[in-house]
């Protein structure tokens, strides 16, 4: 066999086995271990009254409550291998451990151990992988032993030990449990009754068992489904058998509308209806599952199935009124038309024109000689013609023939009244295509228009409106056959813009754009807008103007938050809204290019830019749900978050006044939109604004009593309740009553404080004026006193200055006649050493004894200590080395005497004068700068 023929075997093989692969796949909501922060597996699923899931997962026990995930690590941190909810208790089972969970007035769940009663009767290295309720009595299952937990009397009761008991299962009001190698038992009054011990089942591990008309039908991990009836068992063999069989089965379950689930390892999910044939088989590969290992499931009340994969956990809405079709491999590409005729359906892509059967769920067909963009696909006459990026096709079946090349066509319209001609918009104008001798042709392009023709409208008077993004709407006045464009002329409203479109709907043409929605009065032909139409582009709903009309005379058009439709109305021309709440986010549609199409009488089929969805009107109602406050936390400032309790009216101190409530709707829809409006009363008039986050935080709220409310719309359906909670802000204790009171007896104390203070004060300030009085008395008198002594003194100045000239005086006289006697005496020595008489010599005598320097200065000193006292006394202290003549000399020197009038004094010459003051400067110490005279004056 030739390399060529190899690979063409090889290319077909890959797209038959895809073909079998291309299902239209009911919602599925995928959730990763990194967002709900636990492990990768979860072994069994439980829900509660309120729809909130719980997983036994491998970190621990797993909540979701529809907005977050709370993870609750078991008591010995080991894995959690089973779960079950049985009223308000969530019981689970681990390793060595097993007991029940329950939730705490702060909405938390605590978790209280059973097995610790029993401790010492476990069974060494026991993991709990199942439990069952069952009436009052809740069972544990090991793969050793049966623990029976009776809620009335909080006793047990053990099942027999046994070597490997796989799994027990409740079938109606049955117990059953398989033992290996040994066969299946049911529980009679607390005692194993064996039911079958046949040796197909034996060895075989029985995954799950229904109940199927007079007996049971028994789901193995390999040997396929056997049925027991009357303890006589024989192979069954579902509808999907071959697809069954060779898949090794991990759990099943039986569905509430009769059908089954089967979850394999390695390959995905089978979900079966009643009779055992296959609806869906969902894997990893054909864009369902997030993984191909389905470790467990579980039917909520709202018929979601959710699934425990061995990464992750999926949520499948099988009764969504929604099924998605995804193309994950690009094989489609993005859907910008579709339509369903003759029995198949046709998808135009930007990668070419695709079909398959309408019936079946086979893979898609590529039409040769189709590659390219496919703009619009037009039913008409019982022809189907597609509008391509290279010109017009005219589809036959599996074929597709080529009626116009010369440029792209965008779109088509039938001249009105003249159903045998139909005016095609092209990349370069306007063209025509005409039904001639019972085949359609290219008849030309219009004369006189050239312009790109998007979107155009054929008004009943044969004018043509085509919208154009960069010009706006312009007007086109045709000749009567359609060949030439006699003129056209730009409307000035509305005006030019992104995303707009032209349609015609009940024979009215609609604008839709950014501008809003508008419609072409036919008398006027002016463009008006539509006020309530133009509404739906509130609060930033726009996001593009594409208007869709499909054959059940339905408009459809695309915003934000909604896919609205419209309708005639019954008694007059204004439309009939209706809204479907699927948010553009979530349609995934390529802007600008929605596309919707009528497929059988309630669905539709809405291309998106990875496939498609088929949403059937006739199945789309929304259930109401209560809104349920989930958890109230709240803070001092910079310190951590606490719970409180939900259950009652909460009292706050007044520094923990930041508070967040947690709030939720258990909806699980991956197509439904669940959106949250709050009210404080205390702080707010109004109702929030609709959005979909599910907590809201309040800070530093001041002292006072405040009620939150929070309600739900979920789609179009306000929720059934208003989730309400009141709460106090205390206020701080120095602002309380009895705060004030005291504040009002401290004022009282206070006062008469202040006044007995202000009293005393006065009374102080008096006496202090007194004595500053009597002070100025006495400063007075001091003064005067001061003035009296200052006179004293300058008279006491006055005596001693008199004194001292009377010394100077005297120490004149003393010295004048201390001279004169010197003189008389040398003149007598004169006279007496001539004449040598004794009588002038007796004279001489008594002269000297006249001018005894002693006897001056005893008189001198005398009179010059009264004046200068203890002067000598000071420099001898200073000076002890002073001799007498030194200190008289000091004391002549201090009159301030000269040397020519202290010798005489001293009875010396002058010269010896000089001399003796020398030797008092070096006695004294004094500097060859420093004056003798001024330094005995300083002293």
């Amino acid at each position: 066999m030739s390399q060529s023929i190899i690979f063409r075997f090889v290319l077909l093989f890959y797209f038959l086995s895809f073909a079998t692969q291309a299902q239209e796949l009911p919602p599925i909501v995928k959730y990763s271990s990194d967002v709900y922060n636990a492990g990768n597996q979860s072994w069994m699923i439980a829900h509660d009254k309120n729809q909130f899931a719980y997983f036994a997962n491998n970190e621990g026990l797993l909540e979701f409550n529809g907005s977050s995930w709370s993870l609750y690590p078991s008591n010995n941190e080991s894995i959690i291998r089973s779960v079950k909810v049985l009223g308000d208790k969530v019981y689970t089972g681990c390793y060595m451990e097993f007991g029940y969970w329950q939730r705490q007035r702060n909405g938390a769940l605590q978790y209280f151990s059973l097995s610790q009663k029993i401790k010492n009767k476990l069974i060494e290295d026991e993991h709990f992988w199942n439990i069952i309720a069952f009436d009052h009595w809740v069972l544990f299952q090991s793969f050793n032993r049966i623990y029976i937990y009776n809620l009335k009397d909080n006793t047990f009761q053990f099942s027999d030990v046994k070597k490997y008991i796989f799994k027990c299962y409740r079938v109606n009001n049955s117990i059953f449990y398989q033992s290996i190698g040994e066969g299946l038992f049911e529980i009679v009054n607390g005692k194993s009754v064996l039911v079958c011990n046949d040796e197909r089942i034996k060895g075989n591990r029985i995954v799950e068992i229904f109940k199927h008309n007079d007996g049971l039908l028994l789901q193995t991990e390999t040997a396929g489904v056997f049925k027991l009836s009357s303890k006589q068992l024989s192979p069954f063999f579902f509808e999907s058998n071959a697809d069954l069989q060779s898949n090794s089965v991990f759990c099943a379950l039986q569905l509430s509308d009769g059908g089954f689930a089967i979850g394999t390892i390695s390959n995905g999910l089978f979900l079966l209806d009643k009779n055992g044939k296959t609806r869906y088989h969902i894997t990893h590969n054909n864009g369902g599952l997030s993984n191909n290992t389905v470790l467990s499931m579980s039917e909520d009340a709202n018929h979601n199935l959710w699934l425990g994969l061995d990464n992750g956990i999926d949520c499948i809405n099988l009764q969504s009124p929604i099924k998605s079709y995804k193309d994950d491999e690009g094989y489609l590409g993005t859907v910008y038309a579709s339509v369903k005729f003759d029995g198949k359906i046709y998808l135009g892509t930007n990668q070419g024109l695709f079909y398959k059967d309408a019936k079946t769920n086979n893979r898609y067909t590529f039409i040769n000689g189709t590659k390219g963009q496919v703009w619009q696909l037009f039913k008409h006459d019982g022809k189907l013609f597609c509008g391509h990026n290279m010109g017009t096709f005219l589809v036959e079946g599996t074929t597709a023939r080529s009626l116009y090349k010369q440029s792209g066509t965008w779109m088509f319209n039938v001249v009105p009244k003249n159903n045998s001609k139909i005016i095609q918009g092209n990349y370069n104008g306007l063209s025509v295509l005409e039904k001639v001798g019972g085949e359609w042709v290219f008849k030309g392009k219009i004369k006189g228009f050239d312009i790109s023709s998007r979107y155009f409208e054929i008004s009943d008077d044969n004018e043509i409106y085509v919208g154009h993004e960069y010009k706006g709407i312009l007007k086109v006045v045709m000749n009567n056959d359609f060949t030439i464009a006699n003129k056209f002329s730009i409307l000035k409203s509305p005006t030019k813009g992104k995303h707009f479109s032209l349609v015609k709907y009940n024979n009215s043409i609609y604008f839709a754009g950014k501008q809003g929605i508008y419609k072409l009065n036919s008398k006027t032909k002016v463009f008006e807008k539509d006020p309530n139409l133009s509404k739906l582009f509130d609060n930033n709903e726009y996001i593009s103007g594409k208007l869709n009309v499909d054959e059940s005379n339905k408009m459809w058009l695309f915003t934000r938050n909604y896919i609205y439709y419209f309708t005639i109305g019954n008694f007059d021309s204004e439309l009939k809204i209706h809204k479907i709440p699927i948010p553009f986010s979530i349609t995934n549609a390529m802007l600008s290019f929605e596309n919707i199409t009528k497929i059988s009488d309630n669905e539709y089929l809405i291309g998106k830019t990875d496939g498609y969805f088929i949403i059937n009107l006739a199945f789309f109602k929304v259930k109401s749900q209560p809104v349920i406050i989930t958890d109230i936390s709240v803070n001092k400032f910079s310190e951590p978050t606490f719970s409180i309790p939900i259950d009652s009216e909460g009292e706050l101190q007044s520094d923990e006044n930041n508070i967040v409530f947690n709030y939720t709707i258990p909806q699980y829809n991956r197509f439904i939109d669940v959106k949250y409006q709050y009210i404080l009363d205390g702080v707010h008039d109004n109702w929030s604004e609709w959005n979909s986050k599910s907590s809201v935080s309040f800070k530093k709220l001041e002292p006072g009593d405040y009620t939150f409310k929070v309600r739900a719309k979920i789609a179009n359906s306000i929720s059934e309740n208003v989730a309400v909670y009141t709460f106090t802000i205390n206020k701080p204790w120095y602002s309380t009553n009895l705060a004030l009171i005291i504040y009002f007896l401290l004022f009282i104390v206070l006062a008469y404080y202040i006044n007995k203070a202000y009293l005393n004060y006065y009374n102080k300030q008096k006496e202090k004026l007194i004595e500053e009085n009597n002070l100025l008395l006495e400063i007075a008198a001091l003064e005067n006193e001061q003035q009296l002594m200052k006179l004293r003194n300058e008279q006491l100045s006055q005596d001693v200055d008199a004194k001292s000239r009377e010394l100077a005086v005297s120490t004149m006289s003393l010295i004048k006649k201390n001279e004169l006697l010197t003189i008389i005496k040398d003149d007598l020595k004169k006279s007496s050493d001539e004449n040598g008489t004794k009588s002038i010599k007796s004279v001489i005598s008594t002269i000297n004894k006249n001018i005894t320097e002693d006897d001056s200065w005893n008189v001198f000193k005398e009179a010059f200590d009264s004046v200068d006292k203890d002067f000598l006394k000071r420099i001898k202290a200073k000076h002890p080395n002073l001799s007498p003549s030194d200190l008289k000399l000091c004391a002549y020197l201090r009159l301030n005497l000269t040397s020519k009038e202290i010798a005489p004094m001293l009875n010396i010459s002058i010269r010896s004068m000089e001399i003796k003051r020398h030797r008092l400067r070096k006695k004294l110490n004094l500097m060859h700068n420093d004056g003798l005279v001024d330094y005995i004056l300083s002293v």
